[in-house]
C-alpha cells in the first residue's frame, strides 16, 4: 500500500524524523489559508499523487515550463499555482501518458538547502536484513545513479536482531561527506527513520532529496512510504490513509474478491493459481516472445464465482489480446476452474484467443466441461505448449 507525501511525513514526524512544516489543501482557499498559517516568506506548492518525478512532470494543457512542484514567493503565487494544479492531470515518468488528476496539494514552508542527498530504507531479501541506501546524488532517480555512477551509492545492512547502532549511522554520514554537527543530526535522523520503518511494518521508505540545511540540520524534503499489506491489520491509522482514487480500479475490484491482481503492460492475460506458478507463467510467456498483461493469482480455494470475476477483470484491460489460464489443481479443483472459465467466457462474449492448461485434481472432468461448452477454447498439454499456443494465437489474430 502506498500513501501520499504529506501522510508519510506525518507518520515520520511522530517518530522524531525531521521534516519541514506543511499543510494539506483540497481547494485553492485552503492552500492560501495554509500558506498564511505557515508564514513565509517562501512556500512550496506540491501536487499529491502516488507517483515520483512530480517536479519534472508536466500538466496536460498546462504551462510546459512548470511542473507539479513549484516555489511560491508570495501568497498570490500560492493562489495562482493552486488554481493551475488542482483538478488538472499531471504526467510524470511513473504515471505513464495518461497521468493522474491532482486532487490535493501540500503547502510546505521553504527550506534553506545547502546540499541534496538521497536516502532510502528497504528490505533486502537476499540478506533478510533492512538495508539503508544513500547517495550524494540527491534529487536524481536512484536507478540512473546506479547505472551511471554505482560507486556513489552507499549500502549498509542492519541485522534485525540487533537493530540500528551509531556505527551504522556514522558509516552513512561519513560516506555522504557529512562533518561536525551534521553527523550528529544524521545519526538522530537515521535512528528515528529506522524505528519508524520497523514499527510501521514498512516495505520501503525513500527520502529524495534528503537535504542538509545551511544550519547543518538533516531534513527529509520529500518522503515516500510503502507498506506490507499483510501487516495493515496492525496499523489502522495507516489503513485509513488509503486513497483509492490513486489505485488501479481493476486491482481494487480484485482485492474485494480476494484475488491477487497486478496490471502490467503486455497483451497476454494470465490467470494462475499460486504466486510462484504465476511468475513462472509470465516468464515462459516472455521466453516464447509474448508479454504478460497482468499477474493474477486466484489462490488455492477459489470458487466458480471468483474465477468468473477474475476472468472479467482480465478482459477489462483493453490491451489484452489473448488469455492463458494455467492451473495446477491441488486444493483448487480443475473442474471448478473449467466451470468458471466457461461461465465467464459466455457472460462477456469472449473475443480473444483463450488457451487453457489444466493439470491435477479432476483434470479430465475439467477438460470435458470445456470441450462440451462449444466455445473456441484451445487446450494445452503442458506449460510450454500453452505459452507457445497463446503467443502464436495472439500473433495470428493481430
Amino acid at each position: 500500500m502506498n500513501i501520499h507525501e504529506y501522510q508519510a511525513k506525518e507518520l515520520l514526524r511522530k517518530f522524531g524524523v525531521a521534516v519541514p512544516n506543511g499543510k494539506v489543501a483540497y481547494t485553492v482557499d485552503e492552500a492560501v489559508q495554509a500558506a498564511n498559517e505557515l508564514g513565509g516568506p517562501i512556500w512550496v506548492v506540491k501536487s499529491q499523487i502516488h507517483a515520483g518525478g512530480r517536479g519534472a512532470g508536466r500538466f496536460k494543457g498546462g504551462d510546459p515550463e512548470k511542473g507539479g512542484v513549484r516555489l511560491a514567493k508570495s501568497i498570490d503565487d500560492v493562489r495562482t499555482d493552486a488554481k493551475a494544479m488542482l483538478g488538472q492531470v499531471l504526467v510524470t515518468k511513473q504515471t505513464g501518458p495518461d497521468g493522474k488528476e491532482v486532487k490535493r496539494l501540500y503547502i510546505e514552508e521553504g527550506c534553506d538547502i545547502a546540499r541534496e542527498l538521497y536516502l532510502s530504507l528497504l528490505i533486502d531479501r537476499a540478506t533478510s536484513q533492512v538495508t539503508i541506501m544513500a547517495s550524494t546524488e540527491g534529487g536524481m532517480e536512484i536507478e540512473e545513479v546506479a547505472e551511471a555512477t554505482p560507486e556513489k551509492i552507499i549500502k549498509v545492512a542492519i541485522d534485525p536482531a540487533t537493530g540500528i547502532a551509531p556505527f551504522h549511522c556514522r558509516k552513512i554520514a561519513f560516506g555522504l561527506g557529512l562533518e561536525g554537527g551534521q553527523v550528529k543530526s544524521a545519526t538522530k535522523f537515521l535512528t528515528a527513520m529506522y524505528k519508524a520503518f520497523v514499527e510501521m511494518d514498512a516495505s520501503m521508505v525513500e527520502v529524495n532529496p534528503l537535504v542538509v540545511t545551511g544550519a547543518g540540520e538533516v531534513i527529509a524534503l520529500d518522503a515516500k512510504m510503502n507498506f506490507d499489506d499483510n501487516a495493515l491489520f496492525r496499523h489502522s491509522d495507516v489503513s485509513d490513509m488509503r486513497d483509492e482514487d490513486e489505485e488501479d480500479p481493476a486491482e481494487l475490484e480484485a482485492a474485494k474478491h480476494e484475488l491477487n491482481y497486478i496490471k502490467l503492460d503486455g497483451s497476454i492475460g494470465c490467470m494462475v493459481n499460486g504466486a510462484g506458478l504465476a511468475m513462472a507463467t509470465m516468464d515462459i510467456i516472455k521466453l516464447k516472445g509474448g508479454e504478460p498483461a497482468n499477474f493474477l493469482d486466484v489462490g488455492g480455494g477459489a470458487t466458480t464465482e471468483r474465477v468468473t470475476k477474475a476472468f472479467k477483470i482480465i478482459l477489462s484491460d483493453a490491451n489484452v489480446e489473448g488469455i492463458l489460464v494455467n492451473i495446477f489443481g491441488g486444493i483448487m479443483r480443475c473442474d471448478v476452474i473449467a466451470e468458471g472459465v466457461v461461465a465467464a467466457a459466455r457472460e462477456v462474449s469472449l473475443h480473444v484467443p483463450l488457451v487453457v492448461r489444466l493439470e491435477g485434481t479432476n483434470v479430465e472432468r475439467g477438460k470435458e466441461i470445456m470441450a462440451e461448452s462449444g466455445l473456441p477454447i484451445i487446450s494445452a498439454d503442458n506449460l510450454e505448449d500453452a505459452a507457445e499456443k497463446v503467443v502464436a494465437a495472439v500473433k495470428e489474430a493481430s
